[in-house]
């Protein structure tokens, strides 16, 4: 038998039910996740997941960002087609996410027919409108590899302080910022040509043609304060024309009735929300119109990171707005993930990938940890690893499961696992049940931080309670028994309470308490007391947090990106690695001198090699080459070649060696000795 017992006093009601679709910022398919892209996947996903409990109609998806330039090098760089690359990424994508437990009804990506034919009918009803716009336009083009250069595609010395190697945009040294076609002495990233100025024509979203509604949405409240002050400074610089076609080679969405001119990736990356969502809608019958129609009802939530607020909140909005859809509920922003106190650092081992951690680390310590930080506005969060450690030690296992496991064993041991029908603290029961209305309150307004401070001081106070109260002393007393139940029960239940409110932060944690507790938790529950109702035997629900293992994930950091810096190959370079490193001094040891062959010659009895006589401008040297197999002697007379003229000789079976000629070639046929161009001299130095 179980009965529910309710709190005395009754509580706000719930809100009626509502149509939200929330979205994170798309991942970008040409990497691993990382702990700063899990910042927000799970900001949001503990934002839906209460909502969910809360009975409302929630829709949450996601894609992977598929275009670009930096796809198709990347996909060249690996020997496989960009469609190849993205299907293996976003797969790794949503197993990652799928493992921190990451509640997406639909993870797409935005290289989809979907997506096509969304952005091809927003593009023509903007165009139709008159909001797009042409004009040509110069641009640094890499002659070598026959493209047009992304500002990241370029580096050079910087025109205000003159560094070097900086990017194509912007400044590391000093912070300024330019165009690419400002940078002195400009090289390509791709190739290393020095790129030249071309001109291409390009299409224009005609953005300052929506400034005023821009103005008036951006200080609507649909904004945290943080980011509509930013935009004001935007405003005041005067809104420019957005360049959203880009030449081809590229991968994307061709432009309508434009060959060889491609959707820049950000007007087609956010539209891959509604090309995720649509994809949702066709196989599960939703209404996809009821979300995004311009009088829609439904509530429409994007969560982003605070360096894409731009794009989120004045493109995306105006280009809704331009093509008749609906514009956001609310975009909301939020900072950069540090780790001690720093930026991520791959050669500290603190840029560490999602999997990486997951192979050492339970994914609800990060969830929780989290969302002890998170506050509503635009605040870096910084991962300080002891302090994650400890939190999580004291927090989750100190206070919270040790309620748990300090009143389960005298309930299923003295009393048949039966939580008592009478309450022994009332006032404490009523406290602690009444906080879900502020708890709920801060979920709602996504100040996650204050919900787990909250939640954590009522397990101090659940904990006080037991600790005065002594259940382990009063049990010796044959006449306290049903004091000890009294107690014990009055404990679980405010741990099921308080697990009600860490629900969407801990939902496998959750979901072990319910096996435990023989009970559901839902929102409403927290309203109530469970009596005369059987729980299972305990079994420990979460393990401390070692420090080894952090250690450990942070040194397989360092490992694993190591390995990983050096582009993936193919080719020459994958079957014959590049060698260790040397310095300049040694380097500078080698003499390399052209040279003239001017006598070739089969060695009797010698499979492999060529007896070469090479002229050294004034001075003759003998070398025995292993090049028989690729080359006639009559073909080698009279031709220039490359030799190490200070390498010791070597004594052969067929003579003396005196030195060595350069080719390159895995061997057989396959060799090529070096051959200099027309108007080097024998004697040279080759440096």
């Amino acid at each position: 038998m179980s009965v529910e017992k309710t709190m005395e006093q009754p509580l706000t009601p719930t809100p009626a039910k509502r149509k939200i679709l929330a979205t994170c910022a798309l991942p970008y398919a040409n990497g691993s996740i990382h702990l700063g892209h899990l910042l927000e996947h799970i900001q949001t996903d503990i934002w839906v997941r209460f909502q969910r409990m809360r009975g409302h109609e929630v829709y949450f998806v996601c894609a992977d960002d598929a275009h670009g330039t930096p796809i198709m090098l990347k996909a060249q760089e690996l020997g496989m087609t960009p469609e190849e690359m993205i299907a293996g990424v976003r797969e790794e994508h949503m197993a990652d996410f799928n493992d921190f437990h990451i509640s997406f009804d639909n993870y797409h990506s935005t290289h989809c027919d979907e997506n096509r034919e969304l952005s091809e009918e927003i593009y023509n009803r903007l165009h139709a409108k008159g909001h797009i716009k042409t004009k040509v336009i110069s641009q640094l083009y890499d002659p070598e590899k026959g493209m047009f250069l992304p500002d990241r595609f370029v580096k050079g010395t910087c025109p205000s302080c003159k560094s070097e190697d900086q990017n194509g945009d912007s400044c590391d040294s000093c912070g300024a910022t330019y165009s690419p076609t400002e940078v002195i002495n400009p090289r390509s990233v791709v190739s290393g040509a020095t790129p030249v100025l071309k001109d291409s024509e390009h299409y224009f979203f005609d953005l300052p043609a929506f400034g005023e509604m821009l103005q008036e949405w951006t200080r609507s409240g649909s904004l945290q304060d943080e980011m509509a002050n930013k935009l004001g400074e935007w405003f005041e610089q005067g809104l420019q024309q957005w360049d959203i076609s880009r030449d081809a080679p590229y991968f994307g969405f061709e432009i309508p009735n434009a060959p060889g001119k491609y959707f820049y990736v950000w007007l087609d990356a956010p539209i891959g929300y509604m090309g995720s969502f649509k994809n949702l809608c066709d196989k599960a019958g939703i209404d996809f119109d009821t979300y995004w129609q311009k009088d829609s009802d439904a509530e429409l939530y994007h969560f982003i990171g605070k360096d894409i607020i731009y794009f989120h909140s004045l493109f995306w909005p105006a280009m809704l707005e331009g093509a008749g859809y609906r514009k956001p509920t609310s975009v909301y922003a939020h900072g950069f993930v540090t780790v001690n106190g720093a930026k991520m650092s791959k050669s500290k081992g603190t840029f560490i990938k999602g999997r990486t951690y997951l192979e050492h680390l339970n994914p609800e310590y990060l969830r929780y940890y989290y969302a002890a930080k998170l506050t509503s506005r635009i605040d870096d969060l910084d991962l300080n690893l002891e302090d994650f450690a400890q939190r999580v030690n004291s927090d989750l296992v100190g206070k919270v499961v040790n309620i748990a496991s300090r009143c389960a064993s005298f309930i299923t041991k003295r009393f048949e696992g039966m939580l008592s029908t009478n309450i022994d603290d009332q006032a404490l029961a009523d406290e602690v049940m009444a906080a879900g209305d502020s708890i709920a309150a801060h979920y709602e307004s996504r100040d996650f931080g204050r919900a787990m401070r909250e939640i954590m001081a009522l397990a101090d106070k659940v904990n006080e309670y037991i600790a005065v109260k002594e259940p382990w002393q009063l049990v010796k007393d044959e006449s306290k028994q049903q004091e000890v139940q009294d107690i014990c029960s009055l404990g679980i239940n405010m741990f099921r309470t308080l697990m009600t409110y860490l629900k969407p932060v801990l939902p496998k944690l959750a979901e072990s308490t319910e096996a435990f507790l023989n009970d559901e938790l839902v929102w409403e529950g927290h309203k109530t007391l469970l009596t005369d109702h059987k729980i299972n035997k305990f079994k420990a629900l979460l393990q401390r947090v070692d420090m080894d293992k952090v250690n450990a994930m942070t040194e397989a950091s360092k490992e694993s990106l190591a390995v990983e810096e050096k582009a993936p190959v193919n080719g020459p370079l994958a079957d014959d690695p590049i060698s260790d490193e040397i310095q300049f001094d040694d380097f500078a040891k080698i003499d390399l001198r052209v040279a003239k062959i001017v006598k070739a010659e089969h060695v009797e009895k010698a499979d492999k090699l060529l007896r070469l006589e090479l002229d050294l401008g004034g001075e003759t040297r003998q070398v025995f080459a292993g090049i028989k197999s690729a080359y006639q002697p009559e073909d080698l007379e009279g031709k220039l070649t490359v030799m190490v003229a200070n390498l010791a000789p070597r004594k052969m079976r067929f003579g003396m060696s005196e030195g060595m000629v350069l080719a390159a070639g895995p061997g057989g046929k396959d060799l090529w000795i070096l051959n200099p161009e027309e108007g080097a001299q024998p004697g040279m130095r080759v440096k």
